[in-house]
This record gives structure tokens, sequence and C-alpha cells, in this order.
């Protein structure tokens, strides 16, 4: 620490395996570093524990503290260190995509608008929101769903033509495309919040219509006159100002930390979203800075004003930063009263309400896991089990998976695949062998292993498993196998038993509920490899069609099944696809099988 540097940068934390526990930012590195090993520094309870688990520091110098905040944030994501907390809702918000230069314009939900002239209404907290609002906006304006490539194979109007929710472009003569453009024009003033402008065009034309006699078409809009109404006093959401806000809330109790995000949007509250974390042993303002930090990292919309519960570290500087993404003024503060605070309260009171709810359920959960832990005879407590499967027809594309469950829930961020490598024919035993000996290898490096090992399979399967442990001297772990018994029955293998142990209720639900999720993985991918090989394989043998051309028609079509049923013309419409690629493709397809 005495060769440290003192200027801005982050600092990494390993323990004795090499691995980072801690990322850290500083305005200057020598002295933040060296305040966790002095007796004046820093004197909070987290330090002392860190410091305890602390085998080496390294360093990183920045230019800026901004750039020290940016980095801390990228190597947090890369190392997932223990103590640092970490945000892993990486979705960004949803919009509405209403494709204006079309023939006949469509709505779509999108999660990243581009420059493409189109029309983009949002972005919305829900996605949930956002769908409902298409079904509203499909009910009172008839414009369509389908895809324009859709239209060219299509004779007849389809079933929401029937049922009056669409104009049926895609048939000629049903509809103009000036008449579809004001059906279109309708959505976009509805979409812009210009409600009043709307429903007084709409009672203009339903007068027009009613003095010409044509009562049946004046009682369409009528109709849809009322629905907009009756949808406009279902959206007045209490608000004080017309603006976009985030508002964040928090409650702790001991080591857990729940964090409330509430959604403003056009003055309206639209929603909100929370986050639990466990094992919290940092301060409050420093895992809501790293927190805001790391939620508005992705491409998330940044609204201009965010409400946080307590001064937060670097707030003015994440403020600026913020404000550069955006290319427009943020401004980030800690109401003290008014209707501000009020909002900041509910966010809390809904953090408190979530934690407590979760408390109930960890507390079943463990019980839970207690009761296996009994049950089977295990060592551990089953916190941290990995599950494995291996799939294959007649050892073709066979594949493996591994599926991570952290106190009774899935962690997908630690699923693996693996494609199996030297194994020829049908040899699950070996597969599995390979599968195991691969992932332990690697987890023996990392220090991460499970509590419990679960194995699609019978005693054989479970063997294996205890043989791959024991040849990389592993015997921490317990390990167990599922394999369906007599009468369709899940029965439960241990080492050292020879009958089966069989399981009701909760405890073999939670077991068949991780094993199958083992399946479905492996399942998936082993799906993608034999569609992949049977693409490639035929198309592979076509003059001209290499890895672009047969992107291009994958992307276009959806499947090997829609290009093989593609005539001429349709061919020579992919993007790439000249007319000569065309005529050689369709003859090929066409003469094979």
């Amino acid at each position: 620490i005495k060769n440290f540097p003192k200027e801005p940068g982050v600092y990494l934390m390993k323990n004795r395996s090499g691995r980072v526990v801690y990322v850290g930012k500083a305005s200057n590195l020598k002295k933040r570093v060296n305040s966790y090993f002095r007796q004046s520094g820093d004197t909070r309870y987290f330090t002392r524990f860190l410091v305890s688990k602390l085998d080496d520091i390294d360093f990183i110098v920045t230019d800026t503290e901004k750039e020290a905040l940016i980095l801390e944030n990228n190597l947090i994501k890369r190392y997932k260190p223990r103590y640092n907390v970490r945000f892993k809702d990486d979705k960004t918000y949803v919009s509405l995509r209403l494709g204006i230069k079309d023939r006949y314009p469509r709505l779509t939900i999108v999660r990243r608008p581009v420059k493409d002239g189109a029309l983009y209404f949002g972005p919305y907290s829900s996605s949930q929101s956002v769908r409902k609002t298409i079904r509203t906006i499909h009910t009172i304006f008839p414009i369509c769903t389908c895809k324009e490539r859709v239209f060219r194979n299509r004779e007849r109007a389809c079933f929401y033509y029937q049922i009056q929710k669409c104009m049926a472009p895609c048939i000629n003569g049903m509809v103009t495309e000036s008449e579809y453009k004001k059906v279109a024009d309708e959505v976009v003033l509805f979409l812009q919040g210009k409600n009043e402008e709307l429903l007084w065009d709409l009672k203009r034309e339903m007068k027009k219509k009613s003095d010409c006699l044509k009562f049946e078409e004046a009682g369409r809009i009528y109709q849809k006159i009322k629905a907009i109404e009756a949808t406009l006093e279902a959206q007045k959401i209490t608000s004080y100002q017309f603006s976009n806000q985030d508002i964040f809330g928090y409650f702790r109790e001991g080591d857990r930390l729940a964090i409330q995000r509430l959604y403003v949007r056009d003055g309206r509250l639209e929603g909100g979203k929370a986050d639990i974390f466990s094992g919290q042993i940092l301060p409050d303002e420093e895992i809501l800075s790293s927190y805001v930090n790391q939620y508005y990292s992705s491409e998330k919309f940044i609204p201009r004003e965010i409400l946080m519960p307590i001064e937060i570290a670097n707030m003015d500087l994440l403020a600026e930063l913020l404000s550069e993404k955006k290319e427009e003024r943020i401004q980030i503060s800690c109401p003290k009263r008014g209707k501000k605070r009020d909002m900041v309260l509910m966010a809390n009171k809904n953090a408190k309400i979530f934690l407590e709810k979760m408390k109930e359920k960890i507390e079943d959960r463990d019980e839970l896991l207690r009761a296996l832990q009994k049950r089977l005879s295990l060592k551990n407590l089953p916190m941290f089990i990995e599950a494995f499967d291996i799939s294959n027809i007649s050892g073709r594309n066979a594949v493996g998976s591994m599926v991570t469950f952290k106190d009774g829930n899935p962690d997908k961020d630690h699923y693996r695949r693996y494609s199996i490598k030297g194994i020829e024919g049908i040899d699950d035993y070996s597969m599995m062998m390979e599968v195991l000996l691969r992932r332990y290898k690697r987890a023996l490096k990392e220090e991460n292993l499970p509590d419990l090992v679960l194995i699609d399979g019978g005693k054989g399967q479970l063997n294996v498993a205890c043989r791959a442990l024991k040849e990389l001297g592993i015997e921490g772990p317990d390990i167990i196998s599922m394999a369906k018994g007599e009468n369709k029955r899940d029965d439960i293998y241990i080492p050292n038993r020879k009958n089966p142990i069989r399981l009701k209720g909760p405890l073999i639900f939670l077991l068949q509920r991780i094993r199958d999720e083992a399946h479905r993985f492996a399942i998936t991918y082993h799906k993608k490899k034999r569609r992949k090989e049977t693409f490639d394989s035929l198309l592979d043998s076509i003059p001209g069609i290499g890895v672009k051309k047969k992107t291009s028609l994958l992307s276009h079509f959806g499947s090997l099944k829609r290009i093989k049923k593609a005539g001429l013309k349709e061919l020579i419409n992919v993007k790439g696809i000249g007319k000569k690629d065309a005529e050689t493709l369709f003859h090929s397809l066409h003469n094979k099988k």
C-alpha cells in the first residue's frame, strides 16, 4: 500500500485464491486503501470483516473520479464480487413502435428504439402494462397485427377482420391506404395523450355521418368514443406534475436490504419493482450509490429527475455522468419535505412490505431445505445446488447441461452448457463423467463448490458422479441422483445405500423442479445444435450460399421448412439473395427429398 499512487482509480481486493471479493473507487487510492488498515481509519464493521478475508489488493489508475465511477461498475459486472451489491436485472424499458413509413403501419413492442423513421412511444416500465395498452388499442382502433410478409401469402381475411379488430389491408380492395392512415393517425393521437383533440375529431365525424343518415357508421364511431372515454377514466392515476421521475426507497433489517423503484411517466405513477439483497455488510449510502450507478449503466431510459431516500456517495458526480449520457441535465436529489418527500416515503414503505413478504418466504424455504437435509441424511444444508443432465439422440449432437439453484431459486447467471467432445455412440455414463470432470476441475480452481450435486439418472449415474469427484479429490459436496421408478414415481438414490428413497410433498416437488430445469436446459441446447446441423448441412451443399446468405435466409423466413416452401419471387426478395442465387437455391431445394 506504501507504493500506491495518490491518484483517482479503482482498487480490487482479493482473497487467498486470487478471487476478487470487493471492488471500490477512490479519489486518492493510497489514502482510501490505507484507511482500511489503520486503527484510526475506517471503523465501520464491514471494514474489519472485509480485511480479515483479504490476501492481496490490486489497483487501476484513472484520470478522473468520473472514469473511476464508470470503471467500478464495469469491474463489478465482470468479477461479480461477493461483498459488492449487484444489480442483476439488465432488461431495458419497453417502448411501442408504429412504423409510419410502412404502407400499413402496425404497433410492435421494442426494447431498443432505433433511428428508422418510425414513431416510438414510451418508454414504459412494465411490459405487462404495454401489452394491455396494445390490447386496448386493437379493441378501439382496427389496425393490423400481421407482419407485411404475411400479406403475400394471405388469400382471405383472418379472424380479426371477422370480429372487427382489423381492417384487412392484406386483402386487395378491403381498405384504401388513406382510410387506413386515418385510423393510424388516431392511434398516434391516442398514444401522444392528445385525447381531447381525438375525441373532438371523432364527435365531428359522428355528427357528419349522422347528418348523412349513415347511422350504422355513426354508431360504430359512438362506440369508439365511449371506449376511449372509459380508458381515459381508468388512466387517471394520481400525479402532482407532468414529469418523468424515478423514485428510490429502501428498508434494511440486519444484513438484508430491499430497494424499491417507483416509476412516474408523464406525471402518472406507472408502477414499480423491488430487489432484495442478503449478506450485506456495506453502509446504506454506499449500497444505494453502487445500485443506482449499475442500474443506469445499461441502455435504460433516464428520467430528468431521480429522487433518493438518503444522501448517497458521489451524488453530484453520478448526476453529471447521467447528464452526459442522456445529453440533458439530470437532477438527483434527496427531498426533505413536500410531495416529493411523500413519494420517497411511499417507496420506503413498499420496500419494507416487500422485505417482510420475502422474509416469510425465506423462512419457509430454509425450513424446507433443513427437512431435505434431514430426510436424505446430507452433510450440508443444500443452499447451493448444481444439477446435471445429458441429452442426445443415438449418441448424435450429445450435450450436457448444468443448472444452479441458490437458496431454492434458479441462478441463471451460472447455468452452463457442455458440448460432448470425445465420445462416440450411446454412452451416457462416459458423457456424464466428461461433463462432471470439466465442471469440477474449474470449480476447484475458483473455490466454488456446491453443497449438493443432483444427477438426472439412476444408481449407475450416481456411481459415475461419485467416481468423478473422487478422481478430483473433492469430498465436500453431497451427491444424489433421481430417476423414474415403479408407477412412474421418482426414486432418489444416495451413496452407500442399496434401495432408493421416496419423498413426498414439497421435498420431492423441489427436487423435481430442479431436475426438470436441468432437463429443459439440456433439451433446448440439443435442439439448437441439431437444427443448426440440419440447416448447415443442407444449405452448405448449395453453390453460392455462404454464411451471410444463410443468416439472411433464416432471419427472413424463420426456419428451413419455410425456405423450402418459398417460391422463386419470395427468395429473390430476401436481402443479399440475387436472382441467380434464388434460382440455384429453389432448384436445389426442390430436387432434394
